[in-house]
């Protein structure tokens, strides 16, 4: 018996442990199941204090109709005491005083009652108040649990990461090579494409470009009776020089 006792302890003190750790882990589903907690216990109250309110209803019931009757029988008293029927007049005077103590005992345990249900409605209000307080203050120290949480598992994901630039000294100087020769690459196409260009040819090219436009326009001006501009008039080629010495002039 003491064997199995102890492997019962064992058992126990392991399920508490695996109940614990998920009650750790799961803050949300606690405050959960204390929200239903709550509610069962408050409907359990509401329910004694609908019973409550229940027989202060019953016993202002009763309090009205042997009020009604009370007077009933005052009536029939005096009635009775007129038309000289004393013995019935007795009875129903015996019967009012019965009523009356009745009447008493009733008003008191309304008063009681009314009393009682007043008493637990502002305890109800009190405990439910109170338990919406603490339900906000500890989502306000979950939220923040979470995000101190939050915090540390950020800086532990840091410092697990740490690096420095030098670090990553390899990765640079490959960069370093690759945008070095894309440089060299481009910079030998542009040299390549600029000297196969004819600066010269260019210009001759322009010229002539410019003597054809400025001959067909005075062509144009000329067909149209009209002076061809200073500017658009081509000018005549100097002579060419005689190569040799220079002549003597004559009549010297």
């Amino acid at each position: 018996m003491a064997f199995f006792a102890r492997i019962g302890r064992l058992f126990k003190g392991f399920l508490g442990l695996f109940v614990s750790g998920i009650e750790e882990r799961n803050p949300e589903a606690l405050m959960e199941a204390a929200r239903q907690e709550f509610r069962d216990r408050m409907a359990q109250y509401n329910s004694a204090l609908a019973r409550l309110a229940g027989i202060a209803e019953r016993l202002k019931m009763q309090i009205k109709n042997k009020s009604t009757k009370a007077q009933d029988l005052e009536r029939r008293v005096l009635a009775n005491h007129r038309s000289g029927n004393m013995e019935l007049a007795g009875s129903l005077a015996r019967e009012l005083q019965e009523l009356k103590a009745d009447l008493t005992i009733d008003t008191h345990e309304l008063t009681d009652t009314e009393e009682a249900y007043q008493v637990n409605l502002r305890q109800a209000k009190v405990v439910q108040k109170e338990f919406e307080d603490k339900v906000r203050r500890l989502e306000s120290t979950l939220s923040q649990v979470k995000v101190k949480e939050a915090q540390a598992e950020a800086a532990a994901a840091l410092g697990n990461v740490a690096f420095k630039v030098g670090d990553l000294g390899d990765t640079m100087k490959t960069v370093e090579e690759v945008l070095a020769k894309r440089y060299e690459m481009a910079g030998g196409k542009a040299r390549v494409a600029r000297d196969l260009v004819d600066v010269n040819s260019l210009q001759e090219k322009e010229g002539e470009r410019k003597a054809l436009e400025a001959g067909a326009l005075a062509e144009f001006l000329a067909a149209q009776g009209m002076a061809p501009p200073a500017s658009a008039t081509p000018q005549a080629a100097p002579p060419p020089k005689e190569m040799g010495p220079a002549q003597p002039q004559s009549g010297s």
